[in-house]
Order: structure tokens, then C-alpha cells, then sequence
């Protein structure tokens, strides 16, 4: 075993580790924490957004990072100092494996982007006025919310073109559509059922 084995293989664990941290705090944050923050008054906010969210949105933000930051360098060190770059045999663009895996790193810089640009700077902005016991700015609020469930939408796509880098033989426009397509189905699957899940508990069943 060389020591680009184990560079991969270390780059690799940590991009999963991270990516696990992430996208698991980004179904908490949709499937949960919004349905939840629909049954809280003023008061409760208060008590519980200052506390919470400050704490969830670091390991969010900071794990959307890592797993960037680490699927770069994976990406060159794969291509680029093992491999035979963009173009040549087995290449980034060229070869199947990295077709998938250059559409999930899209999607996955497109949200990264989202948390790091997009909902962190609102969500500061968001806790420090419920804090305050403010009201806070429905378009702010609009914004960071989009760029979630934007971020959501993309995220089982992703997950699947990972898996199809390592696993599915074959790419193309129609498999392209059908991931996409059947992995927004699937979310919007998840945010129906995120809507009451739980929410019955210790009820008596008919």
C-alpha cells in the first residue's frame, strides 16, 4: 500500500465524516426543526433559538466546509497527481466515474455556497433579533429558508451521484434526468410525511 492509497483513503473518510455532519443537519433543519418551530410562541423562541441554533449552525456550516474543502483536494489528488487529469484516459471529464462525480461536486458546491453566503449570514441576523425579542425580517427569513430547501431538493441527487462514481457503470442525459427528477420526487416525499412525523406520539392507536 503507497502512501496515495492512504491519502486517498484518509481524504475520503474525512469528506464522508463531514458530508454525514452536514446534510444530516440539513434534515434536521427541514424535516424537524420547522415543523417544531411552528408550535413555539414568542416566549419559547426566545428561550430556545439563541440557544440552539448558534450551536447547530456551527457544526452546519462547518461541516458543509470540510466536506468541500476535502472533496477539492480529493478530486486533484485522484485526477491530478494519481490520475490522468480532465481529459486524458479514466479522466474527470472522460471517464463515467468522473462524470458522476463532477455533477455531484456542482451540486455540492452549489450548496455550500448556499450555507456558507447565503443562510449563515441571515441566520445571524435572525437569532440576534429573536434574542432581542424582535420580529425578524420576513424577506431575510424568506431568503435563508429558499437556500435551505434548495439545498435539500439537491442534496439525494448528490448523495446517489456520489454512490454512481464508485458503483454505476453507466452515464448519461436520460440516467441524468431520472436521478434528479426521482430524487426531488423522493424530498418532496419526505417534507409530506416531516409534516405530522411524530407528532402523535403516546397516543392512543385505533
Amino acid at each position: 500500500m503507497d502512501s496515495h492509497t492512504i491519502t486517498l483513503m484518509l481524504l475520503r473518510w474525512l469528506h464522508i465524516t463531514a458530508g454525514i455532519t452536514w446534510v444530516g443537519l440539513l434534515y434536521f433543519f427541514n424535516f424537524i426543526n420547522i415543523p417544531f418551530g411552528k408550535t413555539m410562541d414568542g416566549g419559547t423562541k426566545k428561550a430556545v433559538v439563541p440557544e440552539l441554533m448558534p450551536r447547530a449552525l456551527w457544526w452546519f456550516r462547518w461541516g458543509a466546509m470540510w466536506t468541500w474543502v476535502s472533496g477539492v483536494v480529493y478530486l486533484y489528488w485522484k485526477y491530478w497527481v494519481t490520475g490522468t487529469g480532465a481529459t486524458g484516459d479514466s479522466g474527470l471529464f472522460s471517464s463515467t466515474a468522473g462524470q458522476w462525480i463532477t455533477l455531484g461536486g456542482l451540486f455540492g458546491t452549489i450548496m455550500w455556497f448556499n450555507v456558507w453566503f447565503v443562510i449563515w449570514p441571515r441566520q445571524k441576523k435572525i437569532i440576534t433579533a429573536i434574542k432581542g425579542g424582535q420580529a425578524p425580517d420576513a424577506g431575510m427569513m424568506k431568503a435563508a429558508a429558499l437556500a435551505s430547501k434548495i439545498n435539500t431538493y439537491l442534496s439525494v441527487p448528490l448523495i446517489f451521484m456520489m454512490g454512481a462514481s464508485s458503483h454505476l457503470p453507466v452515464m448519461g442525459p436520460l440516467w441524468m434526468l431520472g436521478v434528479v427528477g426521482g430524487g426531488f420526487v423522493i424530498v418532496s416525499l419526505l417534507y409530506k410525511i416531516s409534516a405530522n412525523a411524530g407528532a402523535n406520539f403516546g397516543e392512543a392507536k385505533a
